[in-house]
């Protein structure tokens, strides 16, 4: 049987709204079932979430870290290579951003300390995603498993580190005590006080300059273009000159770094320290927002 591949307009827009309304089907079968109205319930859903200004805020906030972990998906399918350890690198990503914080946030400025904390966060990502990235390129362990394996040692390694190092003398909660002023992400709200008191803070404007820079490596430049290329056949890209090595391992530090730097939203944005469990899956959900969005910083 012939296989015909569906149009752009099918792949790019027709399918991810199918997914979204079956999404709120099966939501609306559930709230049918607990004896509410769906319609209704959508109607709350949607106002909430866009049509007031605070709400969309929070919808903005939690969008911001997304767009990170949605990115370092992305980046690594271009690639071929199936990242499902964001969860784990973006959890390394906010022990590089709190350990810069801890130990500047009381000598030095904002300017300072902002950005090296946020390096900080893409290096320790980057970093915890080399090793799976390494062994994909030179020993043909599968990415799926090792980049899953390595979520679990990176939630227990968090573990340890918090609770016998990072936790506050007397303290009961499972954190780090919280940063000081000079490592708080400006909110958004000091100039649009329409926001309330949503944590939208410029780590929205970071996530879309993050899209445009994506747009422009993997469609506009060489590296992005090898990329691809290992992507779609890894044989005719090596024949080709592309180093694939060299490609798996860089694209998955990219990738893990993107994931890093999803961190700061949550811990410099808002909560303003490190604690078990902050990426509250956030790392899983950037599979789904890379697949829904087909890899394009559009979607």
């Amino acid at each position: 049987m012939n296989a015909y591949p569906l149009p752009r307009w099918a792949t790019s827009f027709a399918l991810p709204l199918l997914n979204l309304l079956s999404a709120l089907l099966v939501a609306a079968l559930v709230i049918f079932l607990l004896g509410e109205q769906p319609w209704q319930s959508m109607r709350i859903l949607v106002k909430a979430a866009f049509l007031n200004a605070e709400g969309l805020g929070y919808t903005l906030f939690y969008a911001s870290t997304l767009v990170f972990t949605g990115l370092a998906v992305a980046v690594a399918l271009q690639a071929g290579l199936f990242n499902i350890g964001g969860e784990g690198q973006m959890y390394l990503g906010g022990l590089g951003l709190t350990l810069v914080a801890l130990s500047f946030d009381a000598s030095w400025s904002p300017w300072a300390l902002i950005p090296l904390a946020m390096l900080a966060s893409a290096v320790f990502g980057a970093a915890w995603a080399f090793l799976p990235g390494y062994l994909q390129a030179r020993r043909g362990a599968h990415i799926v498993v090792t980049s899953i394996m390595f979520n679990f040692i990176a939630a227990s390694l968090m573990n340890y580190i918090i609770v016998s190092h990072l936790i506050g003398p007397g303290q009961q909660s499972t954190a780090s005590r919280q940063f000081l002023p000079s490592a708080w992400l400006p909110r958004l709200n000091q100039w649009l006080p329409e926001l309330g008191q949503s944590p939208l803070n410029i780590t929205l404007l970071l996530a879309l300059a993050a899209l445009a820079l994506y747009a422009l490596a993997i469609w506009r430049t060489p590296w992005g273009y090898g990329v691809r290329a290992v992507g779609l056949n890894a044989r005719a890209a090596h024949y080709a000159g592309v180093p694939l090595s060299g490609a798996v391992i860089g694209t998955m530090m990219l990738s893990g770094a993107l994931a890093g730097l999803g961190a700061a939203n949550s811990e410099m944005g808002s909560g303003h320290h490190l604690t078990l469990n902050f990426t509250v899956g956030a790392g899983f959900v950037g599979i789904a927002v890379a697949l829904m969005g087909r890899n394009h910083p559009a979607g």
